[in-house]
C-alpha cells in the first residue's frame, strides 16, 4: 500500500491509536523500508519524550532507529531538509503548528509518517491528532488488547490518580482496555469521586 517511490508527490500518513498498540513500532518499520529504498530519512520526537531514549524513538517491543529530539514542530521545519521521508513520533505532544508543518513538509514533496495517540487517558479526542488526521492522505488505526477482558483496545487507561493531560509512564501507568471496560472504569470513578466529596 506504501511504496516507497521517491518520484511521487508528498504526503502525509497518519498512525494513531491507544498506547501499546504497536504505533511506534508501524512508525519504525515504515522508516527502516524508507532507508532500504536508499531514500533520506529523518525521524523526529517530543523532547519531553525521555522514556526509554534521548536521542533514539524506541517503541514498546525495545525496537528503535535514531531520532532528532525537538522542543516544538517548528524546529522539525527547520531541520527537515534535502529528505525524502519524514517521521514524527508522539504528535499528540507537539503544539498545534504541527498540523501547518506536515502540510508544508508534504507539499514540498515529502512523504510525511506521523504516529500518536489519537485519545488522551479520559477518551478525547489528543492535541493536534484529529486535525492531522482531517489532512492526511492515509490513516491507519492500530489496535491493543484490553488486558481486561481481551477484546480489542482502543483506550489509555490511566493507572496513577493524576489529572494532568500529559503524563508520561509505561506499563505502571496505563493499560490498554477496550470501549467497554473503559466505560465501566470511568463510572466507577466518578462514584467514587462522588463518595468522596
Amino acid at each position: 500500500m506504501y511504496l516507497e517511490s521517491a518520484n511521487k508527490p508528498g504526503w502525509i500518513e497518519v498512525i494513531c491509536g491507544s498506547m501499546f498498540s504497536g504505533k511506534t513500532e508501524e512508525l519504525i518499520r515504515r522508516m527502516r523500508r524508507a532507508v532500504f529504498a536508499n531514500q533520506r530519512v529523518e525521524i523526529f520526537k517530543p523532547q519531553i519524550d525521555v522514556r526509554y531514549s534521548v536521542d533514539e524513538v524506541v517503541s514498546h517491543n525495545s525496537n528503535s532507529i535514531p531520532s532528532t529530539p525537538v522542543d516544538s514542530s517548528a524546529q522539525i521545519s527547520l531541520l527537515a531538509t534535502e529528505v525524502d521521508v519524514v517521521g514524527i513520533d508522539e504528535a499528540q505532544f507537539f503544539d498545534e503548528g504541527i498540523v501547518e508543518v506536515c502540510m508544508d513538509l508534504a507539499n514540498r514533496g515529502i512523504r510525511v509518517i506521523v504516529a500518536g495517540l489519537d485519545m488522551d487517558y479520559l477518551g478525547k479526542p489528543f492535541g493536534p491528532m484529529p486535525a492531522l488526521m482531517a489532512r492526511a492522505e492515509h490513516v491507519d488505526k492500530v489496535h491493543a488488547i484490553c488486558v481486561r477482558c481481551g477484546n480489542i483496545a482502543q483506550h489509555s487507561h490511566r493507572l496513577t490518580q493524576n489529572d494532568n493531560l500529559v503524563v508520561l509512564g509505561e506499563k505502571d501507568t496505563y493499560e490498554p482496555i477496550c470501549r467497554h471496560c473503559f466505560n465501566r472504569l470511568r463510572a466507577e470513578e466518578e462514584v467514587a469521586a462522588a463518595a468522596a466529596e
